[in-house]
């Protein structure tokens, strides 16, 4: 068993496409028309064009602004993706003016950085230290 797809609920898809390819990197992978204004959209990275596929999914079912809100208020990231180097990519995202709410933190073996995705989400972004 492998993971294949997982989702982050976004307030706004084409804005969330546009962040999670020009500023964070990943590449579209599928980008099909559900109903009259969502879309089946997902991204990758672009290493591994076959690989987890992570879904930028509609946040209109009721549930996701009070989850979404809980997170949030209590600092808790929805997502994490792996980098190689952490400080370096706080530095790259930073200068495009990503606001983070946690700056690089090494704890032990691992370095960890939280970021807000202008759609609604914290996102950790994380390596093993050096």
């Amino acid at each position: 068993m492998k993971i294949h797809l997982t989702s982050v609920f976004v307030d706004d898809q084409a804005k969330a496409e546009r962040f999670y390819t020009e500023i964070l990197g990943f590449v579209k992978k599928h980008d099909v028309p559900v109903g009259e204004k969502d879309r089946w959209l997902t991204v990758v990275s672009p290493d591994e064009p076959d690989g987890t596929e992570l879904l930028l999914e509609p946040a209109g079912h009721p549930a996701v602004k009070t989850y979404r809100d809980a997170l949030a208020g209590d600092g808790i990231p929805l997502a994490q993706f792996a980098v190689d180097d952490v400080p370096a990519e706080y530095e790259r995202l930073r200068d495009l003016g990503v606001r983070f709410v946690q700056e690089p933190l090494e704890m032990g073996s691992v370095a960890t950085a939280v970021f807000d995705d202008t759609c609604g989400n914290l996102i950790q972004i994380a390596t093993k230290a050096r």
